[in-house]
């Protein structure tokens, strides 16, 4: 008697295991609240692994903050700090769900090769927990639900964040043509540094392309990291990687891509007149990517993953940083 209710228990277990993917993060909020039959749709999206929408939201809210350094606004009282926060709040809601769009997008695309990865060949669909058909309607919903939010802000801002979709679309095919995928990985994961400065300023103007600019070089670095994990698998499914290109040079070569996006950061930083404790925040955050090469180990994948992963920690430095200087 005692023994049916621990073998049901490990049963429930194991089926509960099988509609995991093997990277998924076990005991998250997705498997705690949400019911079973909607697991593989939030495994679609990424919701138990919140790192995608940090990373794709920092470009957005570095942006917004540079633009109200560079006079757009000149005296700071509650109303404008509370249209900033509202602002900030619009972006983290739209990267969660352009974030998913993205994610199942990419899925549906990577299907084929997916099945070939042993990281992702437990993903909803190269398992068939998930039809093409259901992720193409999910995939709508979430892009729908991004475009409610973009639509409050103002028109310059809505025409560039629609083109975006450019690069989100043709992201997953550059796997397959070049060498330099995280390249176009960048061009989409950094684009809310063009988005960011127009919905505060109402105008694009040049700081904005030079942030973009360090973006794509940052994303660039962390994404090689990322890409370590898959290497071997990467070569014998014909996938082509920054990582695979690199190989025994990697952390050299990301080295040099973080220096890159540091430099300009600190550009946009002088042309937008930030003050002291923004420079603090970045030296602060060169500190942080410095650490990341010196402890990143190539052969390691858990720690290449770790180390991705801190790259929000990054973010979360240069906003401060930015968020006191405003304060300043």
């Amino acid at each position: 008697m005692v023994m049916e209710p621990n073998s049901t228990g490990k049963a429930a277990d194991r089926e509960a295991d099988d509609r995991m993917v093997a990277d998924a993060l076990r005991g998250s909020w997705v498997h705690r609240l949400l019911p079973r039959s909607l697991w593989p749709f939030a495994q679609l999206a990424r919701w138990e692994r919140p790192i995608g929408w940090r990373l794709l939201l920092w470009p957005c809210w570095w942006s917004l903050l540079l633009a109200n350094h560079a006079g757009v606004r000149v005296a700071f009282g509650p109303g404008q700090w509370l249209e900033i926060a509202w602002q900030l709040a619009l972006f983290a809601i739209g990267a969660i769900f352009m974030r998913g769009a993205g994610c199942t997008y990419n899925d549906l695309v990577d299907r084929d090769i997916d099945a070939k990865v042993a990281r992702t060949r437990s993903r909803p669909l190269p398992s068939g927990r998930v039809t093409p058909a259901q992720a193409l309607a999910f995939l709508l919903l979430q892009a729908f639900a991004g475009l409610i939010v973009l639509l409050q802000f103002n028109r310059l801002t809505i025409l560039i964040g629609c083109l975006s979709l450019v690069t989100v679309a043709v992201y997953p095919f550059m796997k397959r043509i070049t060498w330099w995928p995280q390249l176009f990985l960048g061009f989409a994961f950094s684009w809310g540094a063009l988005v960011g400065w127009p919905a505060a300023a109402g105008r694009f103007e040049l700081p904005a392309l030079v942030l973009y600019a360090g973006c794509i070089f940052w994303v660039i670095g962390y994404d090689t990291m990322y890409a370590l994990q898959d290497i071997e698998d990467d070569a014998l499914a014909g996938v082509r990687s920054t990582a695979r290109l690199f190989g025994d040079r990697a952390k050299e070569a990301i080295s040099i891509l973080y220096a890159a996006a540091l430099l300009l950061f600190a550009v946009a930083f002088w042309m937008t007149s930030v003050n002291w404790p923004a420079w603090v925040g970045l030296a602060g955050g060169a500190l942080h990517l410095l650490w990341q090469v010196r402890t990143l180990d190539l052969k390691d994948p858990a720690r290449c993953l770790r180390l991705f992963k801190s790259n929000s920690h990054f973010g979360w430095i240069l906003f401060g940083g930015l968020v006191a200087s405003l304060l300043v």
